[in-house]
């Protein structure tokens, strides 16, 4: 069998931030009609890599070629004409214009006279046929499904010329049944010689989709590897340098272990209750009719597709969205639409979006450590940090950002740097200490955990889950908002799945499959 030629060569790429060196002398290769999967731990080098690859970074050193020819550096523009695509985890789509109007963004000059738009059209419609992902050109972008809008990012990049495809967490946010719609395409996309890297946390998916893995380690190229024959415990041991403490399955065994302690029972109030709740217009409500209820110790997991009133019961459970009709109870207690209350009555939140709801970017990691409570001392260290005429103790501070980044494992480069400059799974482990581990104060008794692993790796997983559990078995209730099925699995005892602004009934998570969650979250239960 012939050899495919190569049509992506990295050749000792570096690229540093200040004392941070991102990418550390990386090479590699890609062929024709192949799929390189890319996996590292959060802050690895994964995103630093790939956005020099589409030319949104310039690398320090080394050098990029694609179909043999030099890739003038950060530049996206000379990407794009060389045929790399690229579709972000977090979809670029403007949700008031139609399919074909994203499409054509940035295919035409200003100066053009007559447009071509019939010509993209038709293009549109026939890689739409060939490849299974029908969409409306016409359609409104707001008015699509999560998987539908994804098919929209990947027609952009088709239209455009794309030969090589970079996916970033593609099925992030899709059902198990769009999963399966999308492995089809890629798997059409490999019969006509695209080539792909992947980029997933998923490490079962990986095995299936890739032809070959390359791990990032602290922005090292430290394996690669065929995908025939590996097994995800394999690259969990190279993206994090050790086993975990169990073996990738270890959530499922600890969750059927928990789900089976008869010490946790049903007796007792509910440590959160929310009763028929409205927020919205009558025709089209964020929440309809909401109900429900958990119990101290119990884990209730929420699962649904994005855009479907997760966000805006995330918002009511921590006091940022108040509800037009109903009632919201906290340990007996009604709460108002207040933050600092929902944070006084003893609830964390781990929120979606850590970035801007869950730190203050521009901020020191000793500042976020106590951004929620610097207005009351008593809750940190027995009141060591306080104020006096407006003061804060800046030594109690990093003494409690420190415990944290200790604690939790967070990977930084001073207590003193903004902490938007820490990869997205380090901000999350430090959120997560921030909210859970509260010196001086009672743990909290209600957790919301809003997508709490969303884009992590499977060791920054591993620990999230551990944690959370911990939290559980002293007490707490923890309402999960997850698109993650492997999560809710591992940590529920009950789910229920919200569509279109309705709660199903929750049931015990032994009832549920995959399959059956998949069905509800698409509507057809």
């Amino acid at each position: 069998m012939t050899a495919e030629p190569i049509v992506l060569r990295v050749d000792g790429v570096s690229k540093r931030f200040g004392a941070v060196l991102a990418n550390d002398a990386i090479s590699l290769t890609l062929a024709r009609g192949e799929v390189l999967a890319l996996l590292g731990e959060n802050g690895a080098g994964k995103s630093t890599l790939v956005s020099m690859l589409f030319g949104q970074y310039v690398p320090d050193a080394g050098r990029i070629e694609a179909f043999g020819r030099a890739l003038p550096p950060g530049d996206t523009r000379a990407a794009l004409a060389a045929g790399i695509g690229m579709v972000h985890q977090h979809f670029t789509l403007a949700g008031n214009l139609t399919v074909l109007d994203n499409v054509m963004v940035g295919l035409e000059p200003l100066t053009r006279w007559r447009s071509a738009r019939t010509a993209v059209r038709a293009r549109l419609l026939d890689d739409a046929r060939a490849y299974g992902l029908d969409v409306d050109p016409d359609a409104r972008v707001a008015d699509l499904s999560v998987g539908e809008r994804q098919r929209v990012e990947i027609l952009k990049a088709l239209v455009r010329g794309a030969r090589i495809l970079i996916l970033d967490e593609p099925t992030a946010v899709l059902t198990p049944q769009e999963s399966e719609s999308l492995f089809a395409t890629l798997s059409r996309f490999v019969a006509d010689g695209l080539s792909m890297i992947f980029i997933s946390h998923k490490l079962d998916e990986v095995l299936r989709v890739s032809d070959r893995v390359a791990v990032l380690r602290g922005g090292r190229l430290v394996a690669t590897m065929a995908s025939a024959g590996a097994s995800t415990a394999q690259l969990a041991r190279a993206m994090i340098g050790r086993d975990l403490d169990a073996g990738v399955g270890a959530d499922e065994a600890r969750a059927d272990e928990a789900r089976t302690d008869e010490a946790r029972t049903d007796e007792g109030a509910p440590a959160l209750r929310v009763s028929g709740v409205r927020i919205g217009a009558a025709d089209r409500p964020l929440l309809a009719g909401l109900d429900l209820s958990v119990r101290a110790g119990r884990v209730l997991a929420i699962a649904g597709v994005a855009g479907n009133g997760q966000q805006a019961l995330a918002d009511l459970l921590c006091g940022m969205l108040a509800a037009d009709q109903g009632e919201v109870v906290v340990r007996g207690r009604p709460m108002p639409a207040s933050p600092r209350a929902w944070i006084r009555a003893g609830v964390a939140r781990i929120p979606e979006d850590r970035v801007h709801l869950g730190v203050i970017g521009d901020a020191t990691l000793d500042e976020n450590a106590i951004v929620e409570h610097y207005r009351e001392p008593a809750a940190l260290r027995g009141g060591s940090i306080g104020r006096w005429f407006g003061l804060l103790d800046r030594r109690a501070m990093r003494a409690r950002a420190r415990r944290i980044v200790d604690e939790f494992d967070v990977r930084h480069g001073g207590l003193q740097r903004p902490i938007r400059g820490l990869s997205g799974g380090n901000i999350q482990k430090f959120i997560l200490g921030r909210e859970l581990d509260r010196p001086g104060a009672d743990p909290p008794c209600l957790i919301l955990a809003n997508q709490p692993t969303w884009g992590l790796d499977v060791g920054a997983v591993d620990g999230v889950h551990r944690r959370l559990r911990d939290a559980r078995d002293r007490g707490a209730a923890i309402v999960l908002i997850s698109e993650e099925l492997d999560e809710i699995f591992a940590l529920a005892d009950e789910v229920a799945v919200m569509f279109k602004g309705r709660l199903g009934v929750p049931r015990p998570v032994s009832a549920w499959t995959p399959e059956s969650i998949g069905l509800a979250m698409a509507g057809q239960h």
